[in-house]
């Protein structure tokens, strides 16, 4: 008896050191509309695994512009499958790690009840004097809200009323502050198992706007961390695909 009480302490030592041994960092680069459920995985892969995840966050082509100045990323979440596509071809990323994480959706969102209609026409109506969209030359999602408002015919109508967020956060800051009365945004930031948060949404229809495909791959110098391949493999695995899906994404 008295060996077992002496022996199960120093196994668990052991275990301890032998899971922190094995255990890698992951410094991730992670599209802005992807941040509430990166954060939510993050957490279960450093539970289940030991591995560290170090993420920033920001809009797909300033991120891409990092990476390009020699930012010390391993893993790359794109908002985009285009910009992914441009670090393979460059020769930036370890061949065949670049696949679709999620499929994103835009939505007109108001930080108000009922302000936004079931229809978005709201935005024919034009009783506002602010629009927050994410910048279109760095934001995906900015360039979709560009090209539902030209399909519906109201680019040239409310250019004048767009209020320019940097990234997709910073677009709907100016939205739930109240410096817009609406704007777009994707439907991560305002969904959640099923139902909108809060305020008010017209999710736009998929066939006003480029499919958001979201590619991420593992980076040049992440081919060499077990750690970035491990948060990959994660990132396909059944968990993530659950939270994934909580946020309104398609797969």
């Amino acid at each position: 008896m008295s060996f077992r009480l002496y022996q199960l302490p120093v196994l668990a030592v052991l275990a301890m050191f032998s899971w922190s041994a094995h255990a890698d960092e992951v410094q991730v680069a992670v599209a802005a509309n992807f941040t509430a459920p990166m954060k939510a995985i993050a957490a279960e892969f450093e539970k289940d695994t030991g591995h560290k995840v170090t993420a920033s966050f920001g809009a797909t082509g300033g991120l891409y512009a990092q990476i390009n100045n020699g930012a010390p990323f391993d893993v790359f979440f794109s908002a985009d499958d285009s910009t992914p596509i441009k670090l393979e071809k460059a020769g930036a990323i370890v061949p065949g790690s670049r696949f679709t994480y999620a499929i994103g959706t835009l939505v007109l969102w108001s930080a108000k009840e009922g302000y936004v209609d079931g229809n978005g026409d709201v935005l024919k109506k034009g009783d506002f004097q602010h629009l927050s969209i994410a910048n279109p030359r760095t934001a995906p999602y900015g360039a979709a809200a560009i090209q539902a408002l030209t399909k519906l015919g109201l680019l040239e109508t409310l250019q004048a009323r767009f209020v320019q967020g940097e990234n997709i956060t910073q677009a709907y800051q100016f939205i739930s502050t109240g410096n817009a009365e609406l704007g777009f945004v994707a439907l991560s930031q305002v969904y959640k198992d099923g139902k909108i948060t809060s305020g008010s949404a017209w999710i736009v229809p998929d066939n006003l706007y480029e499919s958001i495909r979201q590619d991420a791959v593992i980076l040049a110098r992440g081919g060499s961390n077990p750690a970035a391949q491990a948060l990959v493999d994660y990132l396909k695995g059944p968990k993530a695909a659950a939270v994934i899906k909580s946020y309104g994404y398609g797969l």
